[in-house]
């Protein structure tokens, strides 16, 4: 069917004046008698668009007043028909992906997975990410969570990992990305990657290239400078470390609440977004993290049944 309606069609955009209009005429009609018609014929008017119609018409016969001309143009037609539905086959098929699946951790549950190319990805808890890997390219795209990524060299295939806060561009390295309702974190262990920042409207620059060793924060300010970082602190959630370089309080809190079951939270989160936290803290003991959180900084820690709550500690008067 697809064939005769491109015949059709060719003959629409190839013929002598009246030999196009009566063309135009039976198409019409054919499309109307069958809904197959009408798929076929959709499909068609596609190829033609796509990539036949340039292919189509260099090679089809015009015809002439003789049906001897007509039938050649159809026969030619038939054949470039033929031709088109392989390539625009062949460039679907090219266009699909040769992997394409979706990961997710639940709270205080980590997964490791070996790609086909060799690549590696680490899904920190409560994280989730699809993985589409194409014929020129592989690419990542985080959710929410963190995930640690150990990319086997590919220069045929870049690799990307992209949220709603930016996108990473690499070829061959070790790095981790963090996607949070608040930001983005880009840290890198070793290598080089590019961090792309999505445009919020910030008037920041849009991008820049972190080597081993350096990380990088995008939020709703933009793209922040660089800063430095251990490489043995990338992804410590692996060894059941979380490790926090002049976190925000509240950030840090909820990196601790995707693996505990009794959860962090935060009254007056506000008084709290300006403390931050340094430090590296075993994961397996978040009951001395928080009998030890008021000593560090100035919060006051209280356990409920069901939940720790953290707020700001208000400064005495004098007097008091």
């Amino acid at each position: 069917m697809i064939g005769f309606a491109l015949s059709l069609i060719g003959r629409q955009h190839h013929g002598a004046p009246q030999d196009a209009a009566a063309a135009r005429e039976e198409f019409a009609r054919w499309r109307q008698t069958d809904a197959r018609h009408e798929s076929a014929a959709l499909t068609a008017l596609d190829y033609w668009r796509a990539t036949a119609a340039g292919e189509l018409q260099g090679s089809v016969a015009r015809p002439e007043r003789a049906r001897a001309g007509r039938r050649r143009a159809l026969q030619v037609l038939g054949l470039g028909a033929g031709l088109g539905t392989l390539v625009v086959g062949g460039r679907w098929v090219w266009r699909l992906p040769t992997e394409d699946f979706a990961l997710r951790t639940e709270r205080g549950r980590l997964l490791a997975r070996e790609l086909a190319d060799g690549s590696k990805v680490h899904l920190a808890a409560n994280t989730q990410a699809t993985v589409r890997y194409f014929r020129d390219r592989r690419e990542v795209t985080l959710a929410q969570g963190e995930i640690h990524c150990e990319v086997r060299r590919d220069a045929s295939r870049p690799f990307t990992v992209s949220t709603e806060w930016g996108r990473v561009e690499v070829l061959g390295t070790v790095f981790s990305v963090r996607a949070r309702a608040a930001g983005m974190r880009v840290a890198v262990a070793q290598g080089r990657v590019a961090v792309f920042a999505a445009d919020h409207g910030a008037a920041v620059d849009a991008s820049v290239v972190l080597v081993g060793g350096q990380a990088v924060a995008i939020d709703r300010n933009g793209l922040h400078a660089p800063s430095a970082t251990r490489a043995d602190s990338v992804a410590a959630w692996r060894d059941g470390w979380l490790v926090f370089e002049d976190t925000p309080l509240p950030d840090a809190i909820a990196q601790w609440n995707d693996y505990l079951a009794r959860p962090i939270r935060l009254r007056d989160a506000g008084a709290l977004a300006s403390l931050r936290l340094s430090g590296s803290f075993p994961m397996r003991t978040p009951d001395a993290f928080m009998r030890n959180l008021p000593a560090m900084l100035a919060v006051t820690v209280e356990r409920r049944d069901d939940a720790w709550v953290v707020g700001p500690r208000l400064a005495r008067r004098a007097g008091e």
